[in-house]
Formats: C-alpha cells, structure tokens, sequence
C-alpha cells in the first residue's frame, strides 16, 4: 500500500498534474506489485521558496519541472523491485507529461505492515 506524495512548483496546468499521479500508478500497479484500486496520492503545488533543491546535485541537471515523489510503502520488496518502479515512474512521466529523467527524484520510506490503518482504526494488514 503505497502512500505517494508529490511535490512541484506551482504553475503547471491541471491535465500536468493530473497525469503525473496516473503514470505513478500505473508504474505502481505495473513493477511494484500494488492491487488494483490501492490509489492513495497526494499532490502540492509550492512556491519556490517552499520547495527547495539543489540543481546540480550528483552532476544531475535539474530544472523548474523537478519533481519530488515520496512513496511510503511496506518493507516487503527487494532491491530488484524498487529499482524497476524507480525506472517505470521515470518513463511513464517522460512520456506523459513529458518530465525530463533529471527532474524527478524518488524516496521511498519502509515501514512494517502494522504501521497502516486504511479506517475503523484497525491494522487491517495485520489482524
């Protein structure tokens, strides 16, 4: 159960934004083993005081389409799995809408299956 956050600068149209959060998912539901309809995903838009980043960190070349995916998910993948979703995002977005690679930098945050409620307040993936 991915949790995705997204952050970009401010500005960029509707369709932009809405396609960044459907080619997330479908990377997701492609190479990272997530059923179907587990969509949970948040979207910020900043101003650029707000969303701070270095442009040229590890000599990658970023502009002002960066964009910051932050996924929390389930420590229940390999390093095989995390690396294909990392690829498949970057793709999907430089297709649809059309996100250079350097511009999108990706974390993912693993934690254990009892640290999630989906509602009732009870850790559904646990009881």
């Amino acid at each position: 159960m991915p949790l995705v956050r997204v952050s970009l600068l401010r500005g960029k149209p509707r369709q932009y934004r809405a396609a960044i959060l459907e080619n997330i998912y479908q990377a997701m539901l492609e190479s990272f083993n997530v059923p179907k309809d587990d969509q949970f995903m948040v979207l910020t838009e900043h101003d650029p005081e707000e969303l701070v980043f270095n442009r040229s960190y590890m000599n990658i070349e970023r502009s002002d389409d960066f964009v910051l995916i932050q996924l929390t998910v389930s420590n229940t993948r390999n390093q095989e799995q995390k690396n294909a979703l990392f690829k498949r995002i970057v793709e999907r977005l430089g297709q649809d809408p059309g996100v250079r690679p350097e511009d999108v930098m990706i974390s993912l945050v693993e934690g254990d299956k009892g640290n999630w409620s989906f509602g009732h307040g009870i850790a559904q993936y646990v009881v």
